[in-house]
Order: C-alpha cells, then structure tokens, then sequence
C-alpha cells in the first residue's frame, strides 16, 4: 500500500470531531470549534495483521482500548486547516510505524578502540598522580 492509497483510506475510515480550542485567537476562540479530533480505526485501513500489529505497538499511547489512534489538532484558526495537519500527520505516523525496523546486531570494541581508551587512562591517572603531594621516602 504507497502513501497516497493510506491517505485515502484513512480518510474514508476516520471519523472527525470539533471542538473549542484553546490558546490565543481572542473571542474567536469562544465562539468557533476549530481544533479537530481524528479518529482512525486501524482495523478498517486494510493492513495486514502483522503490520496492524506492529503499528498497535509503536503508537501505543496514541491508540486507545478500542484500536482507534486519536490525533488532535489545534494549530491553526481554520477548521479546514486543522483537518488536513491531522490526516497528515495520522498518514505520516501510521507509515513510520508499519516499516519493519532491522534489529540490531551488538558489536565489540575493536583492538585499536580499546587501545585509545586504555591510553587515555594512562594518561589521566599520571596527570592526576603528578597533582599529589610527593611522598615522603
């Protein structure tokens, strides 16, 4: 599925709410609901199980009991404009999240980084040592 087909499903399978929302605007904002509330059921978007899955896990705080993701957005004055960041951003993390991450493979120090690294201490415990009182012999 390319990017444009799961804007369009997200799209088709969200539903939108508006309320009051916060922050400058003046009366403005006491009187229009402009900030919008995207709720996009994953299960009704066409992805696979594994993939529906693995977005389940990476958007966890954003996805409530239910299986919808909730994205809120209050940037703009415009009921309009909001809605389009919230599809936007909805598509932008659901497309990050289904990509199947590489794990990592744990690597060692090589000969050479541990040699600086021992090096280095050398050096700091002489420099430190040479701070200290002589001692008595």
């Amino acid at each position: 599925m390319t990017r444009d087909e799961l804007a369009e499903a997200v799209v088709r399978a969200a539903s939108v709410e508006f309320t009051r929302s916060g922050g400058p605007g003046g009366q403005h904002v006491n009187t229009s609901s402009t900030q919008v509330i995207l709720r996009v059921p994953l299960d009704r978007l066409g992805l696979d199980g594994a993939t529906t899955d693995r977005v389940r896990r990476r958007l966890g705080h954003r996805v409530t009991d239910a299986g919808d993701l909730l994205i809120r957005s209050s940037e703009t004055r415009s009921q309009h404009d909001n809605r389009e960041r919230a599809v936007a951003r909805a598509v932008a993390l659901i497309d990050d999240a289904r990509v199947r991450r590489r794990p990592r493979k744990p690597t060692r120090p090589g000969r050479a980084a541990r040699e600086r690294r021992l090096t280095a201490k050398r050096i700091r415990s002489r420099r430190k040592d040479d701070r200290r009182p002589p001692r008595p012999e």
